[in-house]
């Protein structure tokens, strides 16, 4: 776990060709070259899996209790009871084959699910305007024009243009994002309630650390953290284990129960986060996929003008196109797959893969899917290929079948691994030179506003903004790629989206 692999561009010859179906999956994926093997490519897909299960559960209640411009949940549905099983079931489904596809035609171990951030615009911007088909055709629209800038050679032509600097910045800054939201998922750091009268916006716990799902995440981060200084192999997928099985007996004993009861909304600040670890209810059910092809490409011009249109199109573009290049470029580089000048081999079949996820999200109506930050957690257990997706792919697809089983993880068991993985990207901040401030503080900025905004893209937006207006003042505007001026361009419009649409509404 502690070896460092070659980038696939800098490593040594490939050894002398074996025969049989084993040595065809390590030339074809490259296990050997990047100084991996398939015992840990397993231990990363399940890390990976583990790390973004959650999703299954969070995105439909995103996006399977929020209501269209007519009124209506999501696919028709009578009531969120109803609507909830068909977003888990289509969010499982899309998350499950893309991810195979991108272990098989991308190669590296990123995963793809329904992207938080881009479910929340969709439940809370778009379908309140339109019907949930209209909103979801927009999603359809934004992942076709993704794909049609990455066969053109735009977005990988962006993602070359970016200095090598702000890429490791952004691959900082994604550790300290997939930090805070460990943190925050755990209950670790948590809002400050307004009755509080105080402007500090979190703190510890409730003020103090209280209650039974926060000890079992400690005692999974430290287990973690002591596995992994040890070298343990597998050890941040024994720390989910064994945290998950503390949890089990924690709420069979204590009776714990869930944050916020989904029946009567009573809160408890002791509760579990989002899933309770107890088995209730058969273990296999049959996923409902009703919601798929539920989709209209141009519907929303019925309710919407065409400048509105644009704007909502070209945000769900700029936040999708940059948060996947934010986790790709982050993930890339805690698994040093990046050559020198911080571009990553292959990079165009990844994209690819990732904006044929977005369109399969709009057309399963669960949302865009875009590559997690989460796979961070397979590269921690030492994957270097796509193989970690694939198994990560598959335990997806199982979960449509076996949804109790994979609620049996709380967010408190899975977290730690995300405040391990936050620690290891956070390592690659020694890449930037400090001494010039024109990378520098543009540098710094994309490492702090990530978190602080709780946003990706922002974070992103902020280092290019800063850096072109930087490099200016300094007189070497000539050193900014054309391309950094075009994005940073669409940044500023992208800020200030607000103003602009009162302006024109």
């Amino acid at each position: 776990m502690n070896e460092t692999p070659t980038p696939a561009s800098e490593a040594d010859p490939e050894p002398p060709a074996a025969t049989g179906f084993r040595a065809t999956l390590d030339r074809y994926f490259q296990v050997s070259r990047r100084k991996s093997d398939f015992a840990r490519e397993i231990r990363g897909g399940l890390a990976m899996f583990f790390a973004m299960a959650y999703i299954i559960v969070l995105n439909p209640l995103i996006i399977g209790t929020g209501t269209d411009g007519d009124g209506n949940l999501i696919g028709g549905a009578a009531d969120a009871g109803i609507s909830i099983p068909m977003v888990a079931a289509a969010t499982a489904l899309v998350a499950g084959v893309m991810s195979i596809l991108m272990g098989v035609i991308g190669r590296y171990p990123f995963g793809l699910a329904a992207g938080m951030g881009l479910n929340v615009i969709v439940a809370v911007t778009l379908a309140p305007q339109m019907t949930w088909a209209d909103a979801m055709g927009l999603v359809v629209l934004e992942g076709l024009i993704l794909l049609v800038l990455v066969l053109t050679g735009f977005r990988t032509a962006v993602f070359r243009a970016i200095p090598a600097e702000l890429k490791t910045a952004i691959a900082v800054g994604l550790g300290l994002f997939l930090t805070l939201v460990g943190f925050v998922n755990a209950g670790f750091v948590r809002r400050v309630p307004d009755a509080a009268g105080t402007t500090v916006p979190v703190q510890l716990g409730d003020g103090h650390l209280n209650g039974w799902p926060i000890l079992v995440f400690v005692v999974g981060l430290a287990l973690t953290i002591v596995l992994m200084v040890r070298g343990t192999k597998g050890a941040l997928l024994i720390g989910i284990i064994v945290a998950t099985v503390v949890a089990i007996v924690v709420e069979a004993v204590a009776k714990v129960g869930p944050m916020v009861d989904p029946v009567s909304g009573a809160v408890n600040p002791n509760g579990w986060s989002l899933n309770v670890p107890e088995l209730s209810g058969p273990v296999v059910a049959l996923p409902d996929f009703g919601l798929l092809g539920q989709f209209t490409l141009f519907g929303s011009l019925e309710h919407i003008g065409v400048i509105t249109l644009i704007l909502l199109v070209f945000t769900l573009i700029l936040a999708d196109f940059f948060d996947t290049m934010g986790t790709m470029v982050g993930v890339a580089g805690q698994a040093d797959l990046l050559e020198k000048n911080g571009d990553l081999p292959g990079a165009r079949e990844v994209l690819v893969v990732d904006s044929l996820a977005a369109v399969a999200g709009g057309a399963s109506s669960s949302s865009s899917a875009t590559v997690y930050a989460e796979s961070a957690a397979a590269v921690g257990e030492g994957a270097r290929t796509g193989i970690a997706p694939i198994v990560a792919g598959v335990l997806f697809l199982v979960a449509t079948l076996f949804s109790p089983l994979v609620n049996l993880v709380p967010f408190e068991a899975a977290t730690p691994v995300l405040i391990v993985v936050g620690f290891l990207m956070m390592t690659q901040i020694t890449k930037i030179d400090f001494t010039d401030f024109g990378v520098a503080i543009p540098a710094f900025l994309t490492i702090v506003v990530m978190p602080f905004s709780y946003s990706i893209a922002d974070g992103i937006g902020a280092g290019f903004v800063s850096y072109v207006l930087l490099r200016t003042a300094q007189g070497r505007a000539g050193e900014v790629h054309p391309l950094m001026w075009i994005v940073a361009a669409a940044f500023l419009v992208y800020f200030g989206l607000g103003p602009i649409q009162a302006l024109i509404g």
